[in-house]
């Protein structure tokens, strides 16, 4: 058994929800936690303070951006992401693999690793398994992912079962890299990931593979990349329960609040998405019965808070009407008040997941913060 970093506090009695505490190098942070997304070291239009303020103890930020962009040197020499930065809580960084599966048109894929193209000027370079973990390493990640391969929805079967391999071969290769690391000194955490794509047998092979190396945590990634979402509920149910319980669990890249319910019932600890933040900068603000387009005309004259219920600052100051005139002016305050009201919504949504699960009432609460909150948008 490696090193353990998650302690179980309690478990719902209808479902797999679970409360618990990850225990990290700057800071434990309560699970289910959902991590707001920093992809260059920073949360959009947000100051750490604000974040801190909220209740967040972990961000994620971009493996792939920071390489490019200022680079591991420059981020090492400032001392880590979090002298980088201004954060002083936990970062968890991925690996990049994600990106270099959105950006196909620019990468190869081979044994040693992946060839690609910077989508900035063009420069060709490698990452390894190795070098990711360096990267990462540099940056005094908190919790590091593994380089992996994210198959597309959609992939054959043979091909996803070459992605899984190479996912596993190159799980083995970091973690290796990664002890050598921890022997320097580097107190980080490696987490696997399982992959499989949408064939149950690779997602099997996947969990088993990846559970076999004893990461200190585990995450579920290739779910929420465009499939219809029965098959996101369906793969999610499937590969969660292959996960070691002792582990914490990290699904990759979900932020709706149905998509979260669907996590959490299902076990899962943590998860991250953009959601939130884009969504505010492109005028969707979330409320407790629902989305508002605040760009609409309706609002123009509409001088109630965002949402009547919420506590955050900008409910308490700012009324629908300046948002929306703020919004249609193009102003930089809409993207700052937009970004804090939907992250301490956020925020507010996983510390009432918590306290329904160590109530023993996750299952009523999911049916009733869905009957009220309409995912698609009252407007």
């Amino acid at each position: 058994m490696g090193e353990s970093i998650f302690r179980e506090l309690h478990r719902d009695a209808s479902c797999a929800a679970r409360t618990g505490i990850l225990s990290l190098p700057h800071g434990n942070v309560p699970t289910p936690a959902f991590m707001p997304v920093g992809t260059n070291a920073t949360v959009k239009a947000v100051e750490p303070k604000d974040i801190e303020e909220m209740g967040f103890s972990i961000i994620l930020a971009n493996t792939y951006h920071l390489f490019l962009r200022p680079g591991p040197d420059i981020i090492a020499k400032a001392g880590g992401l979090h002298g980088f930065s201004g954060w002083k809580k936990n970062f968890l960084t991925d690996s990049g693999g994600f990106q270099i599966f959105s950006l196909s048109q620019f990468r190869k894929i081979v044994d040693e690793g992946v060839h690609f193209r910077s989508h900035i000027d063009g420069s060709s370079h490698v990452l390894t398994p190795e070098n990711v973990v360096d990267v990462q390493v540099a940056f005094n990640s908190d919790i590091q992912m593994a380089l992996d391969i994210c198959a597309p929805w959609g992939e054959t079967e043979k091909k996803a079962y070459r992605a899984t391999m190479l996912t596993y071969e190159w799980a083995k290769r970091a973690k290796a890299r990664w002890m050598v690391q921890r022997d320097r000194g580097y107190r980080g955490y490696l987490f696997g990931i399982v992959q499989g794509n949408f064939y149950r047998a690779l997602r099997e092979l996947s969990a088993a593979q990846i559970a076999s190396l004893d990461f200190p945590g585990i995450a579920i990634g290739g779910l929420s990349i465009g499939e219809p979402k029965d098959s996101y509920i369906e793969y999610l149910e499937y590969t969660a329960a292959l996960l070691p319980p002792e582990k914490p669990h990290y699904l990759m890249g979900i932020g709706t609040p149905d998509y979260i319910i669907e996590a959490v019932r299902n076990g899962i600890d943590i998860f991250d998405c953009v959601y939130p933040t884009r969504t505010a900068r492109n005028g969707l603000l979330f409320t407790s019965r629902g989305q508002i387009t605040i760009k609409k005309a309706v609002y123009r004259d509409d001088f109630l808070p965002i949402d009547p219920e919420c506590s955050c600052r900008v409910c308490r100051t700012y009324s629908r009407a300046y948002l929306h005139h703020l919004f249609r002016n193009n102003e930089i305050l809409y993207s700052m008040l937009a970004s804090q009201h939907n992250l301490h919504f956020m925020a507010q949504f996983v510390h009432s997941i918590r306290r329904a699960i160590e109530e023993d009432r996750f299952t009523s609460f999911a049916r009733d913060f869905l009957d009220m909150y309409d995912g698609s948008g009252q407007e």
